[in-house]
């Protein structure tokens, strides 16, 4: 099947770091991405071009033939990526809980003191989205609650 027609799939580690170099570098040869892959540790030029193939084939990457060597460039930018990682995540992990993956990224790394600022920035803008149905769970201060830290506490 064409990867055109099929959308794109969730991207491994050794994906996103190549991503990464496309979505910073822009459209790359594979000896470019692998040149800028090899500064962070040693990748062979097939690898790199193997990977990108494989990438071609799963809709990650868009590759233009029309030169000698193929340029290639990322399908999606690094937000929709990111938005599509965390909304499988939220997903899979946490049945469709954006709160209880917050909850467990606060809980495992707290904010700096300027990442709270932000946060709390954030929270009057969550309230004018629109409703969506979520699954139940408890509050922080209810019964049901089992060492999850109080939200307003958390910054």
């Amino acid at each position: 099947m064409s990867s055109m027609l099929r959308p794109p799939s969730r991207p491994t580690d050794a994906e996103l770091a190549i991503l990464r170099v496309l979505w910073r570098r822009g459209p790359s040869t594979v000896r470019e991405v692998q040149a800028t892959l090899e500064v962070e540790r040693p990748t062979g030029y097939t690898t790199a071009l193997k990977l990108l193939q494989i990438m071609f084939e799963k809709g990650l990457v868009v590759r233009d033939e029309s030169a000698r060597s193929h340029i290639y460039r990322a399908r999606a930018t690094e937000q929709q990526t990111r938005r599509q990682l965390v909304r499988d995540l939220v997903d899979r992990a946490f049945d469709g809980s954006t709160v209880d993956l917050v909850r467990e990224a606060l809980a495992l790394k707290p904010p700096t003191r300027d990442e709270a600022s932000e946060l709390r920035a954030l929270v009057p803008a969550a309230d004018e989205a629109p409703a969506r149905k979520r699954p139940a769970t408890p509050d922080a201060g209810s019964p049901g609650a089992t060492g999850t830290p109080d939200p307003d506490r958390l910054f």
